[in-house]
């Protein structure tokens, strides 16, 4: 089973108003595990970011001006994602920024490339109903070491949601590929014992052991009206 956690960061909210990709993020996990394989792109907008979004990702109009535009990285992109569930928190505004730079590109939408995109945050919602769900807080929740995340990057916050979503899914702990170790059962032979070679001792009981026991037989007789039932059957 082959899914893949994407991430973007953007020059603003709305692709209907113009904004555009900057950052495009992706983790590749086979049979949930992280296979190391992951894509990773710095986008030329060809537009400026909003200051809100650069305070967010930090990614400045001058570090994206020798970037790539999406055109030069789509066929490699869409190579990478195809046939793959494709698993994104809020997959409503990444999916919405893919699919207009597609469009633009006269390319059918990202549905149309994968098996499934698959919506982390609605996920959550159904599992914590009521609480907090951004990818911050569910790391915290879940116990995903987040320290690294000063400023929003979509390959960091992409390596965070596979780790996140294999807790939500209780699936594993870690996401790290290890060499299974071959267990090997030895059977040992356990040679047979002869236990006539043992003598057991036999210890007899004392006189004033013999007293103390007919004294509880005795109470014990007493104490249920004569029905004690060691009487009929002892000669």
């Amino acid at each position: 089973m082959r899914q893949i956690f994407l991430d973007t960061e953007t020059t603003g909210l709305s692709p209907e108003n113009g904004d555009r990709i900057v950052e495009i993020g992706c983790v590749e996990m086979v049979g949930r595990r992280l296979s190391g394989r992951n894509k990773h792109f710095y986008l030329n907008p060809e537009r400026k970011n909003h200051e809100e979004a650069v305070r967010i990702h930090g990614l400045t109009d001058e570090f994206l001006a020798n970037k790539p535009v999406f055109a030069a990285v789509a066929d490699e992109l869409m190579e990478f994602l195809a046939d793959a569930e494709i698993i994104i928190h809020n997959a409503a505004f990444d999916v919405g920024f893919l699919n207009d730079e597609l469009r633009r590109l006269g390319r059918p939408p990202l549905g149309q490339h994968v098996t499934q995109i698959t919506d982390s945050l609605l996920m959550a919602r159904e599992l914590y109903p009521g609480k907090a769900n951004s990818l911050d807080a569910l790391c915290r929740r879940l116990e995903v070491d987040n320290t690294s995340r000063t400023f929003h990057g979509a390959l960091l916050d992409a390596g965070l949601l596979a780790e996140v979503y294999i807790r939500m899914t209780r699936g594993q702990n870690a996401l790290v590929m290890e060499e299974e170790e071959e267990t090997v059962v030895v059977e040992e032979e356990i040679p047979a014992i002869d236990l006539t070679q043992f003598t057991l001792p036999v210890l007899s009981a004392t006189e004033s052991e013999c007293l103390a026991h007919e004294a509880l037989l005795a109470e014990l007789e007493k104490s249920s009206g004569g029905l004690a039932h060691w009487k009929k059957i002892m000669p």
